[in-house]
């Protein structure tokens, strides 16, 4: 029995997912479309299993399995199989250990690599091109544990009021736990990506649904539901969905990804409003018997997890090659075409049923051979490229090289001064993020003085950290370059302040602006406060990257947007020269407390 309303709910759920990853500074907390189809899959799942209990008075553990099984691994398989001839368009980064990648995804264990290698889930700088999956690895967990609950319940003997009972109970207990270790994680944890990922904190949506499934049902319906559908007026349902809708629209707008709001009211909230759009549009089926759901809804609700599972590595390979919108039209284009011949053909003709599309009966034996044969190429291909990918990007090895030489020169001035040669050392600082770090041979080549201090993903706060701990040990040089900013842009203007009142006297201050051509609206809000800074206070000066940046495109070529290319020599030249200049500028200013 299909309830027409509920495409409404998977296209929901889907269309925050792309309008996230698409436009994530427009809708930050779009994050929840993962949510909405969490909520919903445990929805479904206990009512189907409700029904086919109330039906049989038992519970076929096998073909429940089964069943998904045909619905979620064709599409995993085709997707990686088809991915692999388009990865060649980008640089080898993104391939860099794609096989862990492709064995995490088909074992369903995307959520444990990520966490395990200390994936960020908003930060990576090559993202994974699967790392997506992660909510399909949390989504069979649920499968495989709450079918064998339920199955043991079934087989207990209960009448299908109890069963129903008991179920609501058990998904009660269930989500109180999971909920309970995302609230209480949220508050110790300095990854918020280990919780998101986690099956245990990150399941109680599934839960919830399960409740809500046990209140009403589809084919099995409760007293009380059927009272409520014959209570709820249409104009009634039509605004609990619509409003829950909206709701869920504006904490896309609204949440933060790293924000502890997020993980202590957020995904609840997203999870609640769900249910509601999900009993209402139950209520509506019941209303409007007379009513075909439009096509074009359940086309796209059909073709959602395949559209989820599609859209992420060819956004990140076209956003690598085109600008946003190109990259966008072109990513929606095909994962259209291979959702909807996942679908409709490749599905139906592996599980051994009719294949039918758009009104038109097909027939594929005669094609067999040429199916066969294109899946052998693309798995000899899948196989070449885990054999010839090397286990770890250039991007992340320079990283890593950077960091050791950092640690090697701030180790020989440490050793200098206890051989009480100060002179040795330079009075220029720079606390950095990883763009600073990435520019560690420009910096000893160009600034030889400075004493660099750099680390991948550092944002205000950590660089305050490090600032502080220099202030009160002694050891603070007089020109201090704040080269962060780009990680942590939502309270910029407090966390800016904070460096500007906790300069001692007769210290300088240079503020490197960020740059990110992907999010250029916040970058530009912080570099104009920064510039306003420095016409405010003479001993605080702005090392501009964000104009050189922009002043020089050709050095983004195929890059994140954050990291100039790994090319040539010219941006980490040009990142450390235009420090450079703005050191030798701040050296004709007066200290803070100095007069001219």
């Amino acid at each position: 029995m299909r309830i027409k309303w509920f495409s409404l709910i998977r296209v929901c759920g889907l269309l925050l997912v792309l309008l996230y990853h698409f436009f994530k500074n427009t809708f930050p907390g779009g994050f929840i479309g993962v949510d909405v189809f969490f909520t919903f899959s445990g929805y479904l799942i206990t009512v189907l299993l409700i029904d086919e209990y109330a039906r049989n008075k038992r519970i076929n553990l096998l073909a429940f399995f089964r069943r998904r099984f045909y619905r979620i691994v064709p599409p995993l398989v085709l997707m990686i199989l088809c991915i692999m001839p388009f990865v060649y368009l980008v640089r080898s980064d993104f391939i860099a250990g794609i096989g862990r990648q492709i064995a995490a995804a088909l074992g369903f264990a995307t959520n444990f690599y990520e966490i395990i290698t200390g994936g960020n889930y908003e930060t990576q700088f090559i993202p994974h091109l699967f790392v997506h999956t992660w909510s399909l690895a949390i989504e069979v967990h649920f499968y495989i544990i709450w079918g064998f609950l339920v199955w043991w319940l079934a087989r207990q003997g209960y009448d299908k009021n109890k069963l129903r009972s008991l179920v609501f109970i058990l998904s009660a207990a269930l989500f109180a736990l999971s909920f309970g270790s995302m609230f209480i994680r949220a508050f110790f944890v300095d990854n918020v990506s280990r919780i998101y990922f986690s099956t245990l904190s990150h399941t109680y949506p599934f839960f919830l649904g399960a409740m809500v499934a046990t209140l009403s049902g589809v084919a099995e319906t409760t007293a009380r539901f059927k009272r409520n559908s014959r209570l709820w007026s249409v104009r009634r349902t039509l605004s609990v969905f619509a409003g829950s809708f909206s709701l869920l629209l504006i904490l896309s707008l609204l949440l933060d990804f790293n924000s502890l709001v997020t993980y202590l009211f957020g995904f609840f909230l997203a999870s609640f409003f769900t249910v509601l759009m999900i009993y209402a549009a139950r209520v509506l089926h019941d209303k409007t018997a007379d009513l075909k759901e439009p096509l074009i809804i359940t086309f796209l609700a059909d073709i959602s997890y395949g559209m989820y599972l599609f859209h992420w590595p060819f956004y990140i390979i076209f956003s690598q090659l085109l600008p946003n919108v190109l990259a966008v039209l072109l990513t929606l284009f095909f994962s259209l075409v291979f959702s909807a011949l996942s679908y409709y053909i490749i599905e139906p003709f592996i599980a051994g049923k009719k294949i039918r599309l758009l009104g038109v009966d097909f027939n594929l034996t005669p094609y067999k051979k040429w199916l066969y044969g294109t899946v052998g190429f693309l798995s000899a291909l899948t196989l070449v490229t885990v054999i010839v990918a090397p286990r770890v990007g250039a991007f992340e090895t320079e990283l890593t090289v950077n960091s050791l030489k950092q640690a090697q020169m701030n180790l020989e001035r440490t050793h200098t001064l206890a051989a009480g040669d100060a002179s040795a050392l330079s009075d220029v600082m720079v606390i950095g993020d990883s763009v600073a770090l990435r520019s560690s041979d420009a910096f000893a080549s160009l600034l030889p003085e400075a004493q660099l201090d750099a680390s991948v993903s550092r944002d205000f706060d950590d660089a305050f950290t490090i600032f502080r701990n220099h202030l009160d040990s002694g050891t603070l040089s007089k020109v201090v370059v704040l080269a962060v900013g780009v990680n942590s842009l939502d309270q910029y203007k407090e966390d800016l302040d904070q460096f500007v009142e906790a300069l001692p006297d007769g210290y300088r201050l240079v503020l490197v602006t960020p740059y990110n051509s992907k999010n250029i609206t916040q970058v530009s809000e912080v570099r104009e406060y920064e510039l306003l800074l420095a016409k405010t206070y003479d001993y605080l000066t702005v090392a501009d990257w964000y104009q050189a940046a922009v002043d020089n495109p050709d050095i983004w070529n195929g890059t994140d947007g954050v990291h100039y290319s790994d090319a040539d020599e010219e941006g980490a030249n040009l990142y450390v020269e235009t420090i450079q200049k703005a050191v030798q500028k701040a050296a004709k200013h007066p200290a803070k407390g100095e007069s001219e």
